[in-house]
């Protein structure tokens, strides 16, 4: 071994020669044994790394026969097991260390301590604790923004601005006021009293501080000028009832926003993705596959635009077909709509919702990548992950307002957009339909004219597909395809069809009136949220899926998979969920759930089977051209 390095050591100059470690070294010396008379009369230790890094271009250039290519390989993976890296960054670090160590002989530095930068990754870097902090960090990111103070504003925003109104001051008086109110109507006295108005419901008014919603505003000036009642019905019931309850959620996006600015400006997000690319690695993909799935937190339309950074075909691939799985901003209403639900008021109870889901997505993409990297289309070793991690700063208050607004904005003009139009279709589709022979508007005084409404055709005619899901009902189903088109639709048609269902007095909130679309079953609410947030992202997205892989049939795959496998964990939260909970009783779709189960979990344990690689087939050419 000595002779062979000194071999190395006298094939180029010493003035020129860049030292590695001794185990790089000795891997070099190996190759350069190895090739042999291939390389004699060249820049050897330039081929040696080459052909250690295992570029295909300077493999095919030497015509080196099977036997040698073998040999090499079996010392590059022998390095990378000492190492425990690829030998991309093996090599790249052995460069960056030889940079440094010219640096320090060429200038001269004042002697310094550990920087502050240092001392925080060696904590946060950590390969035992990085994972945990992140997702203490990401955990807390979502309760506050989704389940404290995000949702105090959201509240008034949907309550308040959106609903009837807002009562600042006196909240208890009042309260006790209605719960008076609400016993004495319980009798007959008190029915005979309302309904003779001798008997009034208690205004918040005269309680204390109030203002009254856009809603209630905008109905009095509706009914001042004498307006249609169709037209009346469109503007509240379509428009402000479904884009409200888009707008309604923006003050959680902004907190959820702020908090992930903040992160991403003091430089944690980066150290983040040099952590994932550990773990992706080993299910096939490396840390630029997270670049793209950090921004879908935002909005999945430029985080499958930023794919483009992949080199290798099958990686970028993968990484399309599962980056939306991230939520997004569009799709933060739908797990508070979930929260709320589930909270029924109590929102101590149900603080980890949110957290929750937001690990539900990186954990169904990393599931997904472990199963699809068992299928040939995308078999291979990932892409190598160099990046340049920065200082700790603390950043600006006008760059983290900054990032704020670019996907805040984002979110804004689609509620202004594609939400506004599709609550028109949306209303149209509730209050048009066909009812005794005759197609026309129908009567909103019927108490059940919905069930005659296009809508609840449509509703009826899919909703065989979620019925193993637990939201087998018509609004429920128009309320998931809807969603396709943009996910704020989620919540804008719950917002619909609750204000134009029998919703009681006494528990008017959009919560309530969407966990009674879903039967009360917190199953079958999970499992609705977990569909939404896992399957095919909204048109923009899609139509940027197209653009990316630029083939019809790889988007269609791409939809097709997110989408089935967004059914099966739905199957499996309510159908295993439920029957554990006691809400679901053992089925025929509980053995289904289970078989789906089993097939997930055989794909992820079984063997990556040795599919032919681009470097088997110069293995075979080289094995018949040596025959």
């Amino acid at each position: 071994m000595q002779a062979a390095i000194e071999q190395a050591k006298k094939a180029i100059s010493p003035a020129s020669q860049m030292r590695f470690s001794n185990a790089v070294e000795e891997s070099l010396a190996k190759v350069i044994d190895c090739a042999g008379n291939a390389i004699a009369g060249r820049s050897v230790r330039w081929y040696a790394i080459k052909l250690l890094e295992g570029e295909q271009k300077t493999i095919d250039s030497l015509n080196l026969d099977a036997s040698k290519i073998s040999a090499i390989a079996a010392i590059r993976d022998g390095l990378e097991a000492v190492e425990d890296e690829d030998i991309e960054s093996i090599i790249t670090n052995e460069r960056y260390e030889n940079i440094a160590e010219v640096c320090d002989k060429c200038v001269e530095r004042k002697p310094q301590t550990e920087t502050m930068t240092q001392k925080i990754d060696k904590i946060v870097t950590n390969r035992v604790l990085g994972l945990p902090i992140f997702v203490i960090i990401m955990f807390l990111v979502y309760y506050i923004s989704v389940s404290t103070v995000g949702t105090l504003v959201t509240d008034w925003a949907n309550d308040g601005l959106f609903g009837d109104g807002w009562l600042y001051t006196g909240t208890e008086q009042y309260e006790a006021a209605v719960e008076e109110f609400e016993g004495i109507l319980e009798t007959s006295e008190g029915v005979a009293a309302f309904e003779a108005g001798e008997l009034e419901e208690p205004d918040p008014a005269e309680y204390g501080i109030y203002h009254v919603g856009v809603p209630v505003v905008v109905g009095e000036w509706l009914e001042s000028i004498d307006c249609a009642p169709w037209l009346t019905s469109l503007i509240l019931d379509g428009i402000i009832a479904g884009v409200g309850a888009v707008i309604g959620f923006i003050p959680q996006i902004i907190v959820l926003f702020i908090l992930l600015g903040f992160l991403e400006g003091c430089g944690y997000m980066a150290r983040v993705a040099f952590i994932m690319d550990r773990i992706f690695r080993r299910f096939g993909l490396s840390g630029k596959s997270f670049i793209p799935m950090l921004i879908a937190s935002g909005c999945g339309v430029p985080a499958v635009m930023v794919t483009k950074t992949i080199e290798n075909e099958k990686d970028r691939r993968m990484t399309i077909m599962t980056t939306t799985m991230i939520p997004c901003g569009a799709k933060l209403p739908i797990i508070a709509l979930v929260f709320g639900a589930l909270a029924g008021g109590d929102y101590e109870a149900t603080w980890w919702v949110a957290p929750v889901f937001y690990f539900l997505g990186l954990f169904a993409i990393i599931i997904s990548c472990i199963m699809l990297k068992k299928l040939k289309a995308f078999a291979g070793e990932a892409a190598p992950f160099i990046m340049e991690l920065p200082q700790y700063h603390l950043p600006t208050v006008k760059n983290v307002l900054l990032s704020m607004w670019e996907r805040v904005k984002s979110y804004v003009v689609k509620a202004g957009t594609i939400i506004f139009l599709s609550s028109m279709v949306i209303w149209f589709l509730l209050n048009f339909g066909m009812y005794e022979g005759s197609f026309g508007l129908l009567d909103t005084e019927m108490d059940d004219y919905i069930q005659y409404s296009l809508m609840a055709g449509l509703g009826n005619l899919l909703a065989w597909i979620f019925a193993p899901l637990g939201f087998g009902n018509w609004e429920s189903t128009v309320t998931t395809i809807t969603g396709l088109v943009a996910k704020e639709n989620v919540v804008a048609t719950v917002g619909i069809i609750t204000s134009l269902g029998e919703v009681g007095e006494t528990d008017p909130s959009l919560w309530a009136s969407f966990a009674a679309l879903m039967g009360g079953s917190s199953v079958a609410i999970m499992a609705f949220c977990a569909f939404n947030l896992l399957c095919a992202p909204c048109f923009a997205a899609i139509g940027t899926i197209r653009r990316q892989m630029m083939s019809a049939k790889w988007t269609w795959a791409a939809i097709g998979y997110m989408t089935v496998f967004a059914w099966c964990v739905g199957l499996m939260i309510y159908q295993l969920g439920g029957l554990v909970v006691g809400e679901v009783g053992f089925n025929f779709w509980t053995v289904v759930a289970i078989a789906v189960a089993v097939g997930m979990l055989y794909l992820i344990f079984r063997p990556t089977p040795n599919y032919e690689t681009k470097e088997s087939r110069t293995l075979k050419k080289a094995h018949q051209s040596a025959a």
